[in-house]
């Protein structure tokens, strides 16, 4: 069942996604070279913290982290641990924070102190990819109308979407319906109403879509050992343009960092 926000829903989830975008801008901003992906955990663990949130990650599904912290060819879910980001990695941020009830979900890639010029436009054609989805995030549509966009832009640009893994709906919980491919599977597609809030994330590979998962049970990875990159926001579909919840710029000023 698809689960429509009323507008005292929205008071409360409107923070959340904020929060969640203000975590994400001060975790990036912390990557560079010579950082160990736990204590990349460990500063999101205490940001979030700061700001009397809870992460939505640690402990779903028994997850043991508090953001999925993914590296060149890992495509989401990736493990903090003892791993030494290098000069010209790529790393893909996946945040989810719990506050006033609500979920807020976001997440971006970005290069350790700068990267090739591939590398570079993988991150690029993704970010333009979520965006392209987004336009079409319109009351009457389909959510297919968002999955062909951000298909025919990544395809355009020659790289290719990850099948096994798509967006969703949040809100009270972190995998609500409808579910939203960055490609058209072909099946019946829910109409996109008011009310609706959808985290919209195009996961893109340099090489081939296929992907598999590690021993450890949670890391994807590039079945061709290809570079990946990932953005998402989680989105208000309202009765005229799309509302980006997850612009760290709405936290309330009594929760900005002074």
């Amino acid at each position: 069942m698809i689960v429509l926000k009323s507008e005292r829903d929205l008071e409360a989830m409107r923070p959340a996604c904020a929060l969640a975008g203000t975590v994400l801008d001060e975790i990036a901003a912390f990557v560079q070279p010579g950082v160990t992906t736990r204590d990349i955990d460990e500063f999101a663990a205490s940001r979030i913290r700061h700001f009397g949130a809870k992460s939505a990650f640690l402990g779903y599904r028994k997850y043991p982290c508090q953001i999925c912290i993914s590296v060149n060819e890992q495509v989401v879910h990736g493990l903090a641990g003892p791993r030494v980001l290098r000069m010209g990695d790529i790393v893909s941020l996946d945040v989810g924070v719990i506050y006033n009830g609500f979920i807020g979900d976001t997440a971006r890639t970005v290069a350790v102190g700068g990267c090739d010029v591939p590398a570079q436009k993988l991150m690029d054609v993704t970010e333009k990819a979520l965006y392209e989805g987004i336009a079409q995030a319109l009351p009457g549509g389909r959510v297919v109308d968002i999955s062909r966009a951000i298909q025919n832009y990544v395809e355009g640009n020659g790289f290719s979407t990850v099948r096994e893994f798509v967006g969703h709906g949040v809100g009270r919980t972190m995998h609500e319906e409808p579910q939203v491919p960055n490609f058209v599977d072909g099946k019946s597609s829910p109409k996109l109403r008011p009310g609706m809030t959808l985290a919209i994330e195009p996961m893109v590979n340099s090489g081939l879509p296929g992907v598999k998962v590690l021993n450890d049970g949670w890391t994807v990875v590039t079945q061709d050992g290809s570079l990946s990159a990932h953005f998402e926001h989680t989105v208000l579909i309202t009765e005229s343009e799309p509302e980006i919840l997850t612009w760290p710029e709405k936290v309330p000023s009594k929760l900005k960092v002074s």
